[in-house]
């Protein structure tokens, strides 16, 4: 096994625990396989390779491997603790395994570095793996008291608690508006703007009970704990996932070879309008509508192979609360690039 050096938000999203003795079950596992194993077997003259752009746990990697014995994983992440899991949890592959330190829109670098001109099947399961939230000390969750942190990659500097006493008051509101989809953005980071000015605002418990007394008391009773969404914000800032995300899904696009095959996982409305939109973008031909055939050069690139977004059955939403928001869309290219 290779495991590189270099510095993606997220991973597989488990019924919890920290490694396959407990429990670990990734989201969707059976349909991604469904989706994927059939780009990686059509592969002929070479080993197929399969980039897994958000390893986690390592769940999805360890199926495809078992599922496709000649296929070569290339695995990122950008949590280091996530790769050292994976890294033991793999290790039975031996040399059909190289993982990288990479955010996943590093993904033509770590290509070029490692002379892979082509991927066969890439996945990417965004946003935040369970055992960042079950790890108090990381600061992703509002249940735990822990230290403002929510960096997704401990070896970089930005941290929630940088963002909270430091940004102004406007751009706290717009990041809680435009990430966390928070009606009452305003008043909380009026709010917190009066509370650092007593004292930096340094732990969840804190900020969370600050959020949770900003907003209306009839609005707290319904939707859950109130400081969920601005959690979500904070987070998403911290690890600059969506202006990642616009870069990546492009990138690993490009990797694919026609017959390759791509599968995303996401777990909110912001992260699944960026896919939809790049998705059905590559999708759609582009030929002008007052030319009465297609133009080759203008027909679809890629071809959809979900129906919208697929949501995850009844019975895996009750054994795994977390996969109760996941939205899957998956592409095949069909066409090479001109």
């Amino acid at each position: 096994m290779d495991v590189g050096n270099h510095a993606s938000a997220g991973g597989d999203r488990t019924t919890g625990g920290h490694g396959p003795e407990s429990g670990h079950v990734p989201v969707m596992l059976g349909r991604v396989l469904e989706l994927l194993i059939p780009a990686a077997e059509a592969v002929t003259g070479r080993a197929p390779v399969y980039l897994d752009a958000t390893l986690g746990m390592g769940g999805h990697a360890e199926a495809m491997l078992r599922a496709v014995p000649e296929l070569r994983l290339i695995g990122l992440d950008r949590d280091t603790t996530a790769l050292e899991r994976s890294a033991r949890r793999l290790a039975p592959f031996g040399d059909r395994v190289t993982l990288e330190h990479a955010v996943y829109d590093e993904i033509p670098a770590v290509l070029r570095r490692l002379g892979v001109p082509a991927v066969d099947a890439v996945l990417f399961d965004l946003g935040v793996s369970s055992p960042q939230l079950d790890e108090s000390g990381r600061g992703f969750a509002y249940s735990y008291d822990a230290p403002l942190d929510m960096r997704m990659d401990r070896t970089q500097s930005l941290t929630a608690e940088e963002v909270v006493n430091g940004y102004p008051a406007a751009e706290l509101a717009r990041i809680l508006r435009e990430y966390g989809e928070e009606r009452f953005a305003q008043r909380i980071a009026s709010a917190i703007v009066r509370e650092r000015e007593r004292a930096p605002l340094r732990s969840t418990r804190r900020l969370a009970d600050l959020v949770r007394t900003s907003i209306p008391a009839a609005t707290r009773r319904t939707g859950g704990n109130p400081a969920k969404r601005t959690f979500q914000a904070l987070r998403i800032e911290v690890n600059g996932e969506l202006d990642i995300w616009r870069r990546a899904l492009p990138a690993a696009l490009d990797a694919l070879p026609v017959g390759g095959r791509v599968a995303v996982l996401s777990y909110h409305s912001l992260e699944d309008r960026i896919t939809k939109q790049v998705l059905a973008a590559q999708a759609a031909d582009t030929t002008p509508p007052d030319l009465p055939v297609p133009l080759p050069a203008h027909e679809p690139r890629f071809r959809l192979l979900t129906r919208g977004a697929e949501l995850p059955s009844d019975e895996e939403t009750t054994t795994n609360p977390r996969a109760g928001s996941v939205r899957m869309r998956a592409a095949e290219r069909v066409r090479e690039a001109t």
